[in-house]
């Protein structure tokens, strides 16, 4: 795919509003050419002075209008920036819209190579970063460079030296530009990468804040951050250090031209090839163009940045979505799961190989196998969260890459070993796994997967916040939430990864007699490595190194597999040692009463 330049992208982004901007750098181009009138009449009236007019109310009249053009310049400048603000955020809006709704196209693979804090970066400062090229660099500095333009000419026709005579504080001045703009090669892309790094840091660090008190790593874990800060800071500065004596002469000499009228000016009039009016008409005129060239000149540390900005957004914007078509090719016939021949890389190494299996209507199948053996990628993969390398995935006899993702998603109700909440009441959370459920389908959800009496024992029931990523409730308590949630979906597919990871064995209990309730006639995949939850499972699949290493129910398993009858043993081992430590505990509450 060609790369795209910045300005085409300012362009589809301001297009969404062109009729704001239009009529945004409309105004401002009049306000602009307000502001120059005044100039082009006091030199109205000083050739008339010279000229011998002693008419007052004719310079009145031309004081008044040099009032009203100041009245209108301030007038035409608010409605402008009124109009590219609106249009702006509007637009900025739709960025991030437009963002989050990549990312939930493009494969999870794609988004977890990032950390959250850099998706945090981009959809919030970087975008934002976006506000001053878009509500003030597209109206203010078009028309300030526009009328300059205009002025300039004008002056040509007055007298093509005096005219010529304003490019010498020009060209000074962009010497210093480029100067500055040498000294800023890469400082702007370091200064982004510094603060993607504290992002992720502060992000880090937060997140980690009970690991982190808990081990007593406080100290070590703050100095990274301190690091990160002092980082940032410091290329902030060291950037401005090396800029700062080239901008200073940018911003001196480009705006004075009277810098190279003034000398020139003198000497055509001395040598007599120009008239002391024209002489003074253009220093007029020359001042005039002052103001609007400091204004143009003052985006273009702004205008520099633009590629870095724009380019953090776009790359996102570019990358390649999972291919799905908009309508459907072929209707499933039912919800049979297939996986032929499927092959997945992730980073460069593949960790799945060749993977066959059926997964059957209306049955249980589970997924066990070693940590790292790619169970839960299987399960993404199957949810369409990844797109296969090689082989394919078929939905009811048809591809999952033939049917629009809409549609397949809706298919399934997807309960990951580390679920999230939103910081919304307990009903909210569950009400999205169905737009539109009412109450009473949500607390029937979560009567029929254990969870109404543990909500309504919260301090405010099911109106209970959860906090963020739900961390005003225990990973048991979120886990089951999240199951009723994807059982109120009533999706004809059931994908739980890991899903009772964190219950006790009452609440285990519990969630396995739901859900067999739940899913007569769906079919239900169980990804767990407590085995003991899946020995009813109609069939079974053992994964080993991105491998089918066997399959078969419970009891088949165990007579033809060793690494499964040794996950088995280890399993029982364990059970029966927390078992002890149960009976331990009882044994010591009941010495402590007596």
């Amino acid at each position: 795919m060609k790369k795209r330049s910045t300005v085409s992208w300012v362009v589809e982004f301001a297009g969404r509003k062109g009729g704001y901007f239009i009529g945004s750098i409309i105004l401002a181009v009049i306000g602009v050419a307000c502001s120059f009138l005044p100039y082009l009449i006091i030199a109205d009236i000083v050739k008339n002075l010279i000229g011998g007019n002693h008419d007052q109310a004719y310079y009145l009249r031309l004081v008044l209008l040099m009032g009203l053009c100041w009245i209108l310049r301030v007038l035409m400048h608010s409605i402008s920036t009124t109009l590219s603000h609106v249009a702006t955020f509007n637009v900025l809006g739709g960025i991030r819209k437009q963002l989050t709704a990549k990312l939930s196209r493009i494969p999870l693979g794609a988004v977890l190579d990032d950390h959250s804090g850099t998706y945090k970066n981009i959809i919030v400062e970087r975008v934002d970063a976006m506000e001053t090229t878009m509500a003030h660099v597209i109206p203010e500095f078009t028309a300030n460079i526009l009328l300059p333009v205009v002025m300039f000419i004008y002056l040509l026709t007055i007298d093509w030296r005096i005219g010529l005579a304003n490019l010498i504080s020009v060209a000074i001045g962009l010497v210093f530009v480029c100067g500055m703009m040498a000294k800023s090669q890469g400082s702007f892309q370091l200064t982004l990468e510094k603060t993607k790094k504290l992002n992720d840091t502060a992000v880090e660090y937060i997140n980690g804040i009970e690991v982190i008190k808990a081990f007593g790593k406080s100290k070590s874990s703050y100095e990274k951050f301190v690091v990160a800060a002092k980082e940032g800071a410091d290329c902030f500065i060291e950037w401005m250090r090396r800029c700062i004596w080239w901008q200073a002469g940018s911003v001196s000499f480009t705006p004075a031209t009277l810098l190279g009228v003034l000398p020139v000016g003198l000497f055509l009039v001395r040598g007599g090839s120009l008239a002391p009016v024209d002489f003074i008409t253009g220093v007029i005129l020359s001042a005039g163009l002052v103001t609007p060239l400091v204004v143009a000149f003052s985006y273009s540390d702004d205008i520099a940045k633009m590629g870095a900005i724009f380019g953090e957004v776009t790359e996102i914007l570019t990358r390649e979505d999972m291919v799905r078509p908009d309508k459907a090719v072929e209707t499933p016939k039912d919800s049979n799961i297939r996986l032929s021949g499927v092959r997945f890389t992730y980073k460069d190494k593949e960790v799945l190989h060749g993977i066959d299996m059926d997964i059957r209507q209306g049955e249980v199948t589970a997924i066990v196998g070693p940590s790292g053996s790619g169970k839960s990628t299987i399960a993404r993969l199957i949810d369409s969260l990844w797109d296969v390398n090689d082989g394919s995935i078929s939905y009811g006899g048809v591809d999952i890459r033939k049917i629009p993702l809409d549609y397949y998603t809706g298919q399934i109700a997807y309960v990951a070993q580390d679920n999230y909440l939103f910081d919304l009441s307990v009903m909210e959370n569950i009400r999205l796994g169905k737009k539109g459920a009412s109450d009473e389908d949500v607390i029937n959800a979560a009567k029929a997967t254990g969870c109404h009496e543990f909500i309504l024992g919260l301090e405010n029931g099911y109106d209970t916040i959860a906090g963020g990523a739900g961390g005003h409730l225990s990973g048991g308590e979120r886990q089951r939430i999240c199951i009723a949630r994807a059982m109120l979906k009533d999706a004809p597919v059931v994908i739980m990864d890991e899903a009772t990871a964190y219950t006790d064995p009452e609440n285990e209990a519990l969630v396995q007699s739901s859900v067999a309730k739940l899913i007569q006639g769906r079919t239900l995949i169980v990804i767990a490595h407590r085995l003991s939850t899946i020995t009813d499972a109609d069939r079974i699949y053992l994964i080993n190194a991105g491998k089918v290493e066997a399959s078969g129910t419970h009891e088949e398993l165990l007579a033809k597999s060793d690494i499964y009858r040794n996950m088995w043993e280890a399993h029982v081992c364990v059970r029966d040692d927390d078992d002890g430590l149960n009976s331990y505990a009882e044994g010591k509450e009941a010495i402590a009463h007596v």
